[in-house]
């Protein structure tokens, strides 16, 4: 009987020191989770001075578009002013053809001039040669019929004579008067001529320096929009990351609240343990006691006595806990794995290079009204519209000191709100065709530790849940 009490002890206080044990082991997930939270605010702490970083550059490229915008103006500005100069020079030139035009006219009229001047001259010259130069004249004079005829006749000459000079004198002038005004009109001509490339050329290296200033502007325009989708990606990023750090949070209250509950739990069992120990062996003293009275009676009533306290002994045995569970039902059905599969479907799209894109997840698709459903315990960290993802949900959980975040996007609609505690399989969304998405699919993630936008975490969900 001695024994039978040890044992008995010993056996509570095992159970005892079990419910003892137990709350160490979730105290060290508090303490994965505190470092889960410590690694998110570190990791938001950086997306902020990233995001600090971007905003400085491109407050930077703004400037130098800005800059930029302003040299173009100043350089169109120069174009115009070339432009009204070239016109300027062109009606000048125009001008000076119109001229060159007009003095061709001229010199056809001297060179008529002159030619007849020249047939002139050549009889002048061939009657020289003939007659010795002076003859002519000595005929005129010596053919005189009186000396009044010879007086008129010595006029004449001198006349002739004074009029052969004046018509050589003349056609120098006229050719030299030629020479000059084709000179003039053809120096005007090549200097407009030379005046129009020169203000061409410069034109050309403005416009050259315009298409150069476009193209700064345009490749500006390009990196600054890279850094805006990068800064919005960041933020979205920053956001997640802090809709994760409240999930742990969270996450860290509820396990302490189911810690209070399981020590207060223990301490309940332990003292109902105790009870029934002190119960039991008072019943065994007494049983003892009265076995040591009873000990000269009969065999039959001794008999009796021990059926007793046996029976007495079996009708202190502790009753055995009952448990029920309900199975949660859902489509599909949840697995034995770590991760469920998220919906029903078949997989319309692995994880890869997709349109010259990196394809971060998967796509299952299916037809009609889907159920999609959490793929592990875990806390919604984040539920929206993207524009991306169209409806989308975030689960963060923690699993055996392992952060993972998944993430359901395209929903029709969204059946969980931030912060809320979903259970394996639990419903979270139905499949849809939101955000950027062609056809009815869902789009799932699965992501070993926090999600980011360059979703460099991000992990083959066909390695973790069912085919």
């Amino acid at each position: 009987m001695k024994k039978n009490i040890i044992a008995m002890n010993a056996s509570i206080m095992i159970g005892l020191g079990s419910l003892l044990a137990v709350p160490s082991v979730h105290a060290e997930s508090i303490s994965d989770l505190e470092k889960q939270k410590e690694s998110i605010q570190e990791k938001r702490s950086g997306v902020e001075s990233n995001i600090s970083d971007t905003e400085k550059k491109i407050d930077n490229l703004q400037d130098k578009k800005m800059t930029a915008e302003e040299q173009i103006d100043a350089i169109e500005a120069k174009i115009a002013e070339s432009d009204k100069k070239i016109d300027a020079k062109n009606a000048e030139i125009t001008q000076t053809k119109k001229e060159i035009e007009a003095l061709k006219k001229e010199i056809e009229v001297l060179k008529e001039r002159i030619a007849k001047r020249n047939e002139v001259l050549k009889e002048r010259a061939l009657s020289f040669q003939e007659t010795g130069g002076d003859v002519n004249y000595l005929e005129v004079l010596f053919g005189s019929s009186s000396f009044g005829d010879l007086v008129d006749r010595v006029g004449a000459v001198a006349t002739i004579a004074e009029a052969d000079r004046g018509i050589l004198k003349q056609h120098e002038l006229d050719k030299k008067d030629l020479e000059e005004k084709q000179n003039a009109v053809e120096t005007k001509l090549a200097s407009l001529e030379v005046a129009k490339v020169e203000l061409l050329e410069i034109q050309k290296q403005q416009k050259q320096q315009k298409q150069e200033k476009d193209a700064l502007v345009k490749k500006l325009k390009q990196q600054t929009k890279k850094h805006e989708d990068e800064k919005m990606g960041l933020e979205e990023e920053k956001a997640n990351l802090s809709a994760q750090e409240k999930a742990i949070k969270s996450a860290i209250s509820l396990e302490h609240q189911r810690l209070a509950e399981l020590e207060a739990a223990r301490k309940k069992a332990a003292a109902e343990a105790k009870k029934r120990a002190e119960q039991e062996a008072a019943q065994a003293a007494k049983a003892a006691q009265a076995a040591q009275a009873a000990k000269s009676a009969s065999q039959a009533s001794q008999s009796k006595q021990q059926s007793s306290a046996g029976s007495s002994a079996k009708s202190s045995s502790a009753p055995a806990a009952s448990h029920s569970s309900a199975s949660v039902s859902s489509v599909p059905a949840v697995s034995s794995g770590t991760f469920t599969r998220p919906s029903a479907g078949y997989v319309s799209s692995t994880m890869g290079e997709r349109w010259n894109k990196q394809h971060a997840g998967i796509d299952i698709a299916a037809s009609g009204t889907v159920p999609v459903v959490a793929a592990a315990d875990g806390i919604v960290s984040r539920s929206y519209f993207s524009s991306s993802y169209g409806n989308v949900v975030f689960v963060t959980h923690s699993i055996s000191g392992q952060q993972w975040t998944t993430v359901y996007a395209h929903l029709s609609s969204r059946q969980v709100s931030e912060g809320a505690v979903v259970a394996k399989g639990q419903q979270v969304g139905i499949m849809g065709n939101t955000g950027h998405s062609f056809g009815q699919h869902l789009h799932f993630e699965l992501h070993k530790g926090a999600w980011n936008y360059s979703k460099s975490n991000a992990v083959n969900p066909l390695n973790y849940i069912p085919n």
